[in-house]
């Protein structure tokens, strides 16, 4: 009988697909680098088409080149882009909209995308109108609390974003299926 504490032996070593023998780098996706200017040209040319009235172009333009390369600044102006579009349309547009990117090519992709902004904007915090990047400001209270940011709907404040990231939320769902929540929590890219 050999000496050796078989409790001690590290088995995951002697197995040829254990994660302790390959990189688990290797599971994340290679992402092109985006730069900001290229983001900052890419926001100019979709609000271009904003302003033309082409909605669905600019909705598609956004989405289709979404930069998952890109730094915080970067990812912040394209989501501000995104956020910019969705306040434009309509509510009774919506479905119609989901619904013609659905069932174009790559389009259930592309709606994944818009799910993954619509969480991405509800997880940022409230920006006081004027203020820039959506930083939390502190204002002392009498009482010795802190008010942190500006309530919820306060005007032109966070409820009124988050009430249309919430309406398009729903529609979504209603036409891409709650696949797509799934999709949009397992995939590694972030937007």
């Amino acid at each position: 009988m050999a000496t050796a504490n078989w409790r001690t032996i590290n088995i995951d070593l002697l197995d040829p697909d254990s994660p302790s023998n390959f990189s688990l780098t290797s599971l994340l996706p290679t992402l092109a680098p985006v730069s900001l200017p290229e983001v900052q040209n890419l926001s100019s040319q979709i609000r271009q088409l904003l302003r033309g009235g082409d909605t669905e172009g600019a909705l598609r333009g956004a989405l289709e080149n979404a930069p998952y390369g890109g730094d915080a600044a970067a990812k912040d102006l394209h989501l501000q882009t995104v956020s910019e579009i969705l306040q434009s349309i309509k509510q009774s547009e919506m479905s119609p909209l989901l619904t013609r990117i659905y069932t174009s090519p790559g389009g259930p992709e592309t709606l994944d995308v818009l799910m993954k902004y619509l969480y991405k904007g509800m997880s940022a915090p409230p920006s006081a109108p004027g203020s820039a990047g959506g930083s939390r400001s502190l204002t002392p209270q009498a009482t010795g609390f802190s008010q942190i940011g500006g309530r919820v709907g306060g005007g032109e404040g966070g409820g009124q974003a988050m009430s249309v990231l919430l309406s398009w939320h729903e529609k979504l769902v209603e036409v891409a299926g709650m696949g797509c929540i799934v999709r949009v929590m397992t995939d590694r890219r972030t937007v």
